[in-house]
């Protein structure tokens, strides 16, 4: 971009100062212009807002969205990190600002930073009405007044310089400042053009750090009105090592000095003045005289870690004010520069061919695979990551580093199969955690070729189906077929015979040919029984083969048992209690109980029993299928009494069961019952005797 640079009269006028702002305004114009012009050709990265503002109403809610910003990478938004000036804040995966908790003192601005690969950019939020929380927004930190217009796209700010004529001594004076909104640590300002480097040369300079240009004399407008002057944002490399072509800026020295910083007094000038150690060669490295950059100047297959007499190496360093003059003073310090690794060799097999065998049917290490790597050990550019590149379709195998040697450790972590393949043969790929350098790339001897060969075991039998399932019905005669047991043993290429045996039969029910497999039963099949859970009674078998040694299998036999109608239905509760002056004649619900399953169950017929008498004082009205209400048709003394009953279930054939419900009759006082002093239990012949009387007597 052009610098503008007139020369005033001494004494500013009215048409100065009209002209100054002429000038002004058809700068900021042309920059508005051409930005405009710039964003609607191509899509500008970033914040496409810079400012944003929110209302401020007492604070904010956690995870409430204050806004969303608009930010556009122009490379689809693939991971762009953005960070909150105000750590109580975030932007979320939807680009909305949202407080991490309940926010009181949020300040009155703050600052959205996202950066990815492609863009690193900053937005501005103001809070609207909020107390202060910090006393500069981003334009004020950066110098701009309000006046300044907005620019996203242009890189450097450069408004026009005056200067007044015939100005007196001290020079250098300050007339201006050149700012850019991206500038980064490698780049420096400079100046060319009249004024600059070109006749009348040196009469302008700019601070290549700052921006700041400055005047060094006295100007005379009747000679020169203006100055037009480009100014140039290049890279340090530009300016430092483009007549070295092996430089990399190592580090910075820096010092200060404490007088004036506007005379030559404190303008400082760096050398180094000594290097050990000296070799491979004394001159490893250079510092700029001006800003203190260290780089390198040697070649980089010289600066080789592994190559090096050390990896330490100390310049000492000798700072001198009066930009460097003979008369200036000085300083000295030590800078201290460690050779760090870089992974500029490749991990390389100590053979390429290794071999081992393993037993078929088992697991674990069968192999360590060795490597040699040049570079630091204990750091990402030494330690190897192993991966197999052919020859494991069923993942068989696994290969890990152990971290103490950088050996990869070949596993067997499914069992081999001999009869399936006595041989496999691995391709195995050697890397290391941290990527090589650019100039060095992964040889043949980065990969090596595994031969395992499998053993021959032998192998028990194998039960198919497992489990075997069957249903049958309870109670079948003993010596019935349950079912034909299944087994063959693995190893074919061998002839041997399988002997079954019975292993576990909790209720021993069941017996087995060792020959054929089939199972019979020894002992009636019971539904009810305690070893039969949810229908399902369990019992395990063994096959064992003639090898040498001999190996067995174990299979498992479920047997589904159907329910028969072989358990009478019973009658709960057993025992009822009735005061002996109770008006409400309702004496107790009772329900039937089956041990049997549906249908074999309910719904229950609860009767009265068959002795004659019993319907003259007892009563049972049906409520469901399961129960019955049990009443008085008239009072009864106080005593136990014993009341027949006849329960039948649904089943076919149905089951019917007599039984008793024992009935107490007590004294109630107060809302106590006492039964302590009943008579004794009254027989159900003497309750049919009293109940005889009755009807004879009435």
């Amino acid at each position: 971009m052009d610098l503008l640079i007139y020369v005033n009269y001494n004494t500013p006028d009215l048409v100065s100062i009209l002209v100054l702002a002429r000038v002004l305004q058809e700068f900021f114009v042309v920059c508005t212009g051409a930005q405009e012009e710039e964003e609607k050709a191509e899509c500008v990265p970033g914040f496409q807002e810079k400012v944003y503002q929110v209302e401020y109403s007492g604070g904010f809610l956690k995870d409430v969205p204050l806004l969303q910003v608009v930010f556009d990478d122009c490379a689809g938004n693939e991971d762009v990190e953005f960070e909150v000036s105000n750590p109580d804040f975030l932007i979320d995966k939807n680009l909305n600002l949202v407080p991490r908790r309940d926010v009181i003192d949020s300040g009155d601005v703050m600052f959205v930073h996202g950066v990815n690969v492609h863009v690193d950019d900053m937005a501005q939020v103001t809070i609207m009405g909020a107390p202060s929380r910090s006393p500069q927004t981003l334009r004020e930190i950066l110098g701009l007044s309000d006046m300044m217009p907005h620019r996203s796209k242009r890189a450097l700010l450069v408004p026009p310089m005056f200067v007044p004529e015939n100005q007196r001594a001290p020079f250098p004076r300050l007339i201006g400042k050149v700012i850019s909104s991206d500038m980064k640590e490698d780049h420096i300002f400079r100046l060319m053009g009249r004024g600059a480097d070109q006749d009348p040369k040196g009469v302008f300079s700019i601070n290549r750090l700052t921006g700041d240009v400055a005047v060094s004399r006295a100007l005379d407008r009747e000679a020169i009105a203006y100055y037009h002057v480009s100014e140039i944002l290049t890279l340090l490399s530009t300016a430092f090592c483009f007549p070295l072509a092996y430089c990399t800026t190592v580090m910075t020295m820096t010092a200060y000095d404490a007088d004036d910083p506007n005379t030559d007094n404190a303008v400082l000038r760096y050398i180094i003045v000594r290097q050990l150690p000296d070799k491979p060669s004394p001159n490893m490295f250079y510092i700029d005289p001006e800003r203190g950059d260290i780089v390198t100047v040697i070649a980089p297959h010289q600066l080789d870690r592994e190559t090096l007499p050390t990896t330490q190496y100390e310049l000492e360093i000798v700072a001198k004010d009066m930009a460097g003059s003979e008369v200036g003073l000085t300083g000295t310090a030590t800078a201290t520069i460690t050779i760090t690794d870089r992974n500029d060799h490749a991990p390389e097999f100590t053979h390429s061919l290794f071999q081992a065998s393993v037993n078929e049917g088992s697991t674990g290490v069968v192999v360590n695979l060795t490597v040699d790597d040049r570079d630091d050990p204990a750091t990402g550019a030494w330690r190897a990551i192993y991966s197999i590149i052919n020859g494991d379709p069923n993942q068989n195998f696994e290969i890990q580093t152990n971290l103490d040697n950088n050996e990869g450790m070949l596993s067997v972590v499914k069992p081999l199969d001999y009869e399936s393949s006595m041989f496999h043969t691995l391709l195995i790929k050697v890397e290391n955690e941290d990527p090589l350098v650019p100039d060095v790339v992964y040889g043949p001897s980065s990969t090596a070729t595994v031969y395992i060969t499998v053993m021959d075991v032998n192998e028990g039998p194998v039960f198919f189906p497992d489990p075997l399932v069957v249903i049958r019905r309870e109670n079948i005669p003993v010596g019935s077929f349950v079912a034909m047991l299944n087994a063959s043993d693995p190893d074919y290429l061998q002839t041997q015979s399988i002997r079954f045996t019975v292993l576990r039969d909790p209720a021993d029910w069941l017996i087995v040919n060792p020959f054929k497999g089939n199972v019979t039963t020894r002992a009636i099949l019971d539904r009810e029984s305690p070893h039969v859970h949810n229908n399902q009674y369990t019992a395990l078998f063994m096959a064992t083969d003639n090898g040498s040694p001999p190996a067995s299998g174990t299979g498992m036999l479920i047997i589904t048992l159907e329910d028969e109608n072989d358990n009478a239905p019973y009658v709960f509760p057993s025992v009822a209690r009735v005061c002996e002056d109770a008006k409400d004649m309702n004496v107790v619900v009772i329900g039937g109980r089956d041990k049997d399953i549906h249908p074999n169950t309910d719904p229950f017929k609860i009767e009265l029993g068959k002795q004659p008498g019993l319907e003259k004082t007892w009563k049972i009205s049906r409520i469901n299928d399961t129960h019955s209400q049990i009443m008085l048709l008239h009072s009864l003394k106080k005593a136990n009494y014993n009341l027949p009953l006849v329960l039948t279930d649904s089943g076919v054939p149905p089951i019917s069961n007599n039984t008793e419900l024992k009935v107490q009759v007590c004294t109630c006082k107060k809302n106590r019952m006492d039964c302590s002093r009943a008579g004794s239990i009254q027989t159900n012949h003497l309750l049919l005797l009293g109940l005889v009387l009755l009807s004879i007597l009435f």
